[in-house]
């Protein structure tokens, strides 16, 4: 896998004041001059810049001190995560599934060609330690692509060294101002290339504008969701925190969507679209319900105290954890490559180009997106009171389990009409997650007993004591009678959230 990095920089415009001295910047002990580097990147991109459309940016460099292959993926203003690759004819196989989600099929092209004279100084701290890079950067651009042109500019560009201080990058800016340079209109370098050496005539990119009717509202929000699967998709394959979760959260808010607003979108078309979303939740949710089971069992086992452990139940467990992850990890990649995977994302890329739009879709949102989530609303009320109604055990566990999966689903749709329905759809949403994680709590429990139980057959088989998964079994059962007990009042107190839509 490639090496990564977060960089935390600043761009500034330097025609004509150049740099002034940075040693009056508070902190900066010493200027260190490094000469001058002449790099030389090509800049890869689709036919239809689909990197550059997300501020990604993928390049291959030589000269300089980390010459190679270069990605770079947006954090926030300022900040990007860069991986680097060794220097190689050909796109590394690790970075080309990095873009996988948004390339897709199409062929990766030479873009842009950026020629850098590059004069670097180091701010040093009192005991030379590297505070930050300061570049002052003559850059020429050349379009690679036909119909393009050429552009030349010089730059500042102030990067943060590892761990260090962000309050620094104030510091120098300010003394920067005092000397009359200003912050860069562009982001990056590729982007001031592409606007500078942009053909005569360019397709203009599309514009989703200011929701309208209530099909722009889903729209906006399938939209919305769409692009925080292809966003989440290199965490996914570089196993960042929280993104399978964060993806699979994705694909159900759009499952939902299509579900719950079958007025405005063709059902006919997206219930397939559906499917296949819900094929990739289920792909997802493999290693992530195994990372919340193993979290949960593992706390709860270390609230036992030393003489009720029987055998090794902390190995059994580690192990089982273990095994399940790497399974599951292999195949979610195989998953991410997939022709099926990258089918879905055209076929989502289709359906918001030419929405399968309905009547209802025309109209004004507030009243159909009202009454869509009201709908969703009664459907999680007859289920909770289905719960209340039964006994504990199976059927009961079945319809607490669907509640919260249509809880999900209501809390989805008033997150799709927030916009236009405003406070309530608001107070919605914060009472439905409320209910959806005391529902979960239960559905945990209920996965925890399953898993404690074949965990204590394995270690009987093995010859083992079962007694310590029964503790925890008994004590699984325990949280989902309290919660069980808890459900009336809390629904008592939100039931009638819906009804001020």
């Amino acid at each position: 896998m490639a090496d990564s990095k977060r960089e935390i920089e600043r761009k500034y415009e330097s025609e004509d004041s150049g740099l002034p001295d940075l040693t009056g910047v508070a902190g900066v002990a010493a200027v260190a001059d490094k000469g001058v580097a002449h790099l030389d990147a090509t800049y890869y991109d689709t036919v239809d810049e689909r990197l550059a459309e997300s501020s990604v940016t993928l390049r291959r460099r030589t000269g300089g001190s980390d010459a190679g292959w270069h990605l770079k993926f947006p954090v926030a203003p300022g900040v990007r995560d860069e991986l680097h690759a060794p220097l190689s004819d050909t796109l590394p196989d690790d970075l080309a599934g990095l873009v996988r989600s948004r390339v897709r099929g199409s062929e990766l092209l030479p873009v842009v060609r950026l020629r850098t004279d590059r004069d670097v100084r180091h701010l040093l701290d009192a005991d030379g330690g590297l505070l930050a890079e300061v570049a002052v950067d003559a850059v020429h651009a050349e379009r690679l692509t036909p119909g393009g042109g050429e552009t030349q500019w010089t730059e500042i560009e102030v990067e943060l060294a590892d761990g260090g201080d962000p309050a620094l990058l104030d510091k120098v800016e300010k003394r920067l101002r005092k000397a009359g340079v200003r912050p860069s209109a562009s982001a990056s370098k590729l982007a001031r290339a592409l606007a500078g050496t942009e053909p005569a005539k360019k397709r203009p990119s599309a514009s989703a504008g200011k929701p309208v009717t209530a099909g722009d509202h889903v729209l906006a929000y399938v939209r919305t969701q769409r692009g925080a699967i292809v966003e989440l998709d290199p965490a996914v394959r570089r196993d960042a925190e929280d993104s399978v979760h964060s993806m699979r959260v994705a694909t159900r808010r759009l499952r939902s969507t299509f579900k719950s607003f079958g007025n405005v979108l063709d059902r006919a078309v997206t219930d397939k679209i559906g499917d296949e979303l819900k094929w990739l939740a289920g792909e997802l949710g493999l290693d992530r319900d195994r990372e919340v089971l193993t979290e949960r069992l593992t706390a709860a086992l270390d609230e036992v105290p030393a003489t009720l452990v029987r055998g090794p139940v902390s190995e059994r467990l580690h192990s089982w954890s273990s095994a399940e992850h790497g399974g599951a990890r292999g195949r979610l990649l195989g998953v991410l490559d997939s022709h099926r995977y990258l089918a879905l994302l055209d076929t989502l890329d289709a359906l918001i180009d030419d929405p399968p739009l309905r009547e209802a879709a025309g109209k004004k949102p507030r009243k159909v997106i009202a009454k869509a989530v009201k709908k969703d609303f009664r459907k999680v009320t007859g289920l909770i009171q289905q719960a209340r109604d039964l006994e504990p055990g199976t059927d009961r566990d079945v319809a607490i389990h669907e509640a919260r999966k249509k809880t999900k689903r209501t809390r989805y749709a008033a997150e799709a009409g927030g916009p236009a329905l405003g406070k309530p759809a608001k107070n919605l949403v914060k009472s439905m997650k409320a209910l959806q994680n005391l529902l979960g709590e239960h559905q945990d429990s209920v996965m925890a007993r399953q898993t404690l139980r074949e965990l204590s057959a394995v270690a009987h088989a093995a010859g083992e004591s079962a007694f310590t998964y029964g503790l925890l079994h008994e004590r699984e059962e325990q949280r989902a009678l309290r919660v069980e007990a808890e459900l009336p009042g809390f629904w008592d107190g939100i039931k009638d959230r819906a009804a001020s839509l």
